[in-house]
This record gives C-alpha cells, structure tokens and sequence, in this order.
C-alpha cells in the first residue's frame, strides 16, 4: 500500500462522520503522524510503500476517530503557533481563533522589554508558552484549577519556554500567590464561555472529550469570570496594563460593557479571521 493509498482508505473510512474536506485533513495528520513526516514530505512520499507495522498501527487509532474522538487526542498533540503541543483530555485542544489572540498581544506589546504577564486558565499552556516567545524577556506566570492540566503545561514549557511559572489556583476564590498588586503589565485569558444552552449547537468530538469545566458557564451568569477577571485586572494590573480575553462570540457588547462600568478605558471588541466578534482588549485605568 502507498502512503497515497493509506491516506486516501483513512479519509473515506472518516467521511461517514466527516465532512470531506475535514475527513482528509484528519486522515493526512494521522499519516503524517505515523510515518513521522510533515505535509510536503508526505507528498512528496506519495507513492512510497507504507511499512506493515505502520499498516497494522492504524486500526486502533481509526476505532478511537470513528468513536468521535478528537484527532488531537488521539494523537496527543496539537499545532499552535508553530509548536507542537502535548494535549490530552484534561486541557481544550487549542483554537486559531486563540492563537490570534497571540498575535493582537504581540502586536500591541512586542515592543516593550520585560513585562510582567498573567494567563489565566491556562490548560495546555498555549497562551502563555506563545506569549513568552513573542514578547522579548517577558515574565509569565500560568494559573489554572487543573492539576492535570497543569502537568501538560508544565512539559510543553519545557520544550518550548522553560521560563514560564505555573500555579495551581481558581481564580474564582483567590488571586496569585506570584504576582504582588499593581505590577501586572497583561492579563490573558480564555476562560469558559459558552453557555449551558449552547449545547445542542456543539459537536459530539468537543461535548464528550474535551473538559467541561473549561467551556461551559450558567445562562444566568454567562459573565461570571469575565467580572472576576475584571476584579483581578483591578487588584493586579499596573495603571496603564492591559487586559486580553477571548469571548463569546454572541456576547462582545455585553463583555465590553462590563470592563467599561468597571473602570476600563479603551475598550475595543475585535473580530477573528471570519469577522466574528472574538476578543476584548481593555486598559487599566
């Protein structure tokens, strides 16, 4: 069997569950994966016999995808920012829409040397990792309530920015042990925001394999960590730092005007790549 073959007997093997063009994405990373090339060399490698025990290694992986399962887990990682992180079923498989939020921070900050930066609910470590690397001798601290996320962010530190900290915390009930108040520079966040009702619209590989307790928040209280990060942006930030967080795309006017009574200036609602209303960003004042 040729790696052209392989490739395309996955996909269609996928496409009772997947759309076409997702089935083949989904089927090329499972090749490349397991025959440890990159898209060009498997290509490049298209009619290139597959080994045996490459052939023999698929069946459980396709039993795990046909099961719904999210190809990242799967796998075990996922690319974001051009790393290869570990992820498993403890932290959200990272999205581009957060790595955008990477490069609005980059954008606005990458010029400035030495900042003090907090990521809250860091899970795989995407954020925070990303940010070390963009903004130049940064300091950046990681919280999160999961201990087992924490430990998949602590190894893809290691490998990507061995300088960023981490600390076990919920935000909802206490503040950083690392940080003192009116140092912080940025506060990043992609906290849980997608309502209980939203439910129904999300697809079975997100609702039965990635956590619950990073999506999910009440419908009556959508907003219940974005006034909390506001209340820690108060107590931390620096007059004049800045805070970042990722949104509810059906709640940008409402985020916006919850930093804007608590004293936020500045506060601009920006779209993602598909014009949806994704990020916030605010300064302290």
């Amino acid at each position: 069997m040729t790696t052209r073959d392989f490739t395309t007997s996955l996909s269609a093997a996928l496409q009772p569950l997947y759309p076409e063009r997702e089935a083949q994405a989904i089927a090329a990373l499972v090749v490349e994966n397991l025959l440890g090339l990159n898209a060009l060399q498997r290509m490049m490698a298209a009619q290139d016999h597959v080994p045996p025990a490459t052939v023999a290694a698929l069946p459980p992986l396709l039993a795990r995808l046909q099961a719904h399962e999210p190809v990242q887990y799967v796998l075990g990682t996922a690319y974001f920012a051009d790393m290869e992180l570990e992820v498993t079923p403890a932290t959200l498989i990272p999205r581009p829409e957060t790595e955008e939020l990477v490069q609005v921070i980059a954008q606005e900050q990458g010029h400035r040397t030495g900042l003090r930066v907090l990521d809250v609910g860091t899970g795989s470590g995407c954020l925070a990792i990303a940010l070390a690397q963009a903004l130049p001798k940064s300091n950046v601290l990681a919280v999160d309530i999961s201990v087992e996320a924490l430990a998949v962010a602590r190894r893809n530190a290691a490998r990507f920015a061995p300088a960023v900290a981490f600390e076990q915390l919920d935000i909802l009930s206490g503040l950083p042990a690392g940080i003192a108040p009116g140092t912080l520079d940025v506060l990043v966040s992609n906290p849980p925001y997608v309502r209980e009702s939203e439910r129904p619209l999300m697809r079975d590989n997100v609702l039965a394999w990635e956590p619950a307790t990073a999506l999910f928040v009440p419908d009556n209280d959508p907003l219940l960590f974005y006034r909390r990060l506001t209340e820690v942006g108060h107590e931390l930030l620096k007059a004049g730092g800045s805070i970042y967080l990722e949104i509810n795309e059906a709640l940008g006017s409402e985020t916006a005007a919850l930093l804007q009574e608590h004293g936020y200036e500045d506060v601009q609602v920006l779209p993602d790549m598909f014009g949806k209303s994704r990020m916030v960003r605010a300064t302290r004042t």
